[in-house]
């Protein structure tokens, strides 16, 4: 086996589990690490807070690092609650010695609000550590706390940027997560370099302890894997967002993002393919479904957990068609990525209601507009005719803008099943359904068949 690149995180540990030592380990391993780890406190801590703090002496923290690194090669290593500047003082020699990559999350204050690092060790932290590290990891407060500027805007999270630099640091990266605005805008900044930002959808969650920490591990381990700065945070920021999509509540404080998302989508793989082709089979001797397929090709899609791109949502590669006997044919073979469109308005309608697993395009026939209304389905249309110019309709771009226009405007996007599109030149008008699962999308276009019949023989 080929050897793993070895992370060294230098931080406290968590007795909850969700930050510090055990929130690195945890993301070191997801990434394709080994973690070591060098232990700096320990502490007494839950969801809800941190109840106690007990630090080891100087001495047994530099000999915890020392000896690591008698007899393990380390690839990169972060630093994160380092509490106390006798622990400072003691570890500043060894990493003036070191020969890889160093990630310095500068831990302050902990998501519960308990004091993290001793008022004695602000100036030991900016002078000992700040010098040896190839990235500074601050959010807001940390580097207005370090810096003494108020941030309020871009150009201030510039100045704080510049003033941090001069602190020693090759590389600083201002984390956006405590801002209000709807994106996550992280700013990687070097000397002499434009600031570049670095951009993730905001997650409405209340599972952010341990996000720090999370996000430093992950670069930590990106370059002790050899990719370079933009690449290891780019990896890691999307490691992370996926983390907080996955979190859920662990005790009755925020909980931690959770760390095992990448192998809980992976593991899922194979069942979302077995559901795909079961439902083809289903599709294919319907009664009544090919009444309800559109002239043009059309696809169903279901989506990983936590699917974020069309390459994680499954679709028959070559879509589903009505022959010339009247059968229902299933084309290709269940693949992720097979379905653009489809996949489009249903990864678009997870972002409001993310509990909705697969959906599938019919035609917007003479009598679906009823049926859907009959079947109690609830339905939503998208208007083309509001499109902003910047989104191009190749590629499901239109689809995908107008489905989380119409769930966004929705009084309980959580109640909608099916979006519409009218259509329009060059354009089939089609409808998505959606659903929860397999069996549940099945008994939807039941539903619709159903009330296509009774509306045909008018009941």
């Amino acid at each position: 086996m080929e050897k793993l690149p070895c992370i060294l995180t230098i931080a406290g540990s968590d007795s909850g589990g969700g930050a510090g030592i055990q929130a690195d380990l945890k993301t070191i391993t997801m990434l394709g690490g080994y973690g070591a780890s060098v232990i700096t406190a320990l502490t007494a801590q839950n969801t809800k807070a941190v109840t106690a703090i007990h630090a080891p002496s100087a001495k047994f923290v530099a000999q915890q690092f020392r000896t690591v690194l008698d007899d393990i090669e380390v690839d990169a290593a972060k630093t994160g609650m380092l509490f106390s500047e006798p622990i400072i003082k003691a570890i500043a020699p060894i990493l003036n010695r070191k020969e890889f990559p160093l990630v310095v999350d500068p831990v302050c204050v902990a998501t519960s609000g308990a004091k993290l690092l001793k008022d004695d060790a602000v100036k030991a932290m900016v002078s000992m550590i700040f010098p040896y590290a190839d990235l500074l990891t601050p959010n807001l407060p940390e580097a207005e706390f370090f810096t003494g500027v108020k941030i309020n805007d871009r150009e201030d999270i510039f100045k704080a940027a510049r003033l941090l630099l001069n602190m020693g640091p090759k590389a600083v990266l201002i984390k956006g997560g405590h801002s209000d605005s709807l994106a996550v805008t992280d700013w990687f900044v070097t000397k002499g370099g434009d600031p570049i930002p670095f951009m993730q959808q905001r997650v409405n969650t209340k599972c952010t302890h341990g996000t720090g920490c999370t996000l430093s591990a992950a670069i930590a381990t990106g370059l002790g894997q050899g990719l370079k700065m933009g690449t290891a945070i780019m990896r890691a920021q999307e490691y992370l967002n996926l983390s907080l999509r996955a979190g859920y509540q662990l005790g009755e404080g925020g909980g931690p993002p959770n760390h095992l998302a990448p192998w809980i989508k992976e593991k899922a793989k194979g069942g979302v393919l077995f559901d795909l082709d079961s439902l083809g089979r289903r599709l294919s001797v319907m009664s009544g479904l090919l009444a309800l397929l559109p002239r043009v090709r059309t696809n169903v899609a279901i989506a990983l957990p936590y699917a974020n791109n069309v390459s994680e949502v499954a679709g028959f590669s070559g879509g589903i068609i009505g022959s010339r006997r009247g059968d229902v044919v299933i084309a290709g073979y269940p693949e992720f990525g097979g379905s653009l469109y489809t996949a489009s308005i249903l990864l678009a309608a997870r972002r409001l209601s993310p509990k909705l697993h697969c959906a599938m395009t019919i035609g917007l026939k003479p009598g679906v507009k009823k049926a859907l209304d009959l079947a109690g389905i609830e339905t939503v249309w998208i208007d083309r005719d509001r499109k902003p110019d910047y989104i191009k309709k190749e590629n499901g771009g239109l689809e995908e803008w107008g489905t989380f226009e119409e769930f966004r405007n929705h009084k309980n996007p959580e109640d909608v099943r099916a979006v519409g599109d009218p259509g329009g030149v060059g354009c089939e008008p089609l409808v998505r359904i959606m659903a929860e699962d397999v069996l549940s999308l099945t008994a939807m276009l039941c539903r619709i068949v159903d009330s296509m019949g009774a509306l045909a023989n008018g009941l």
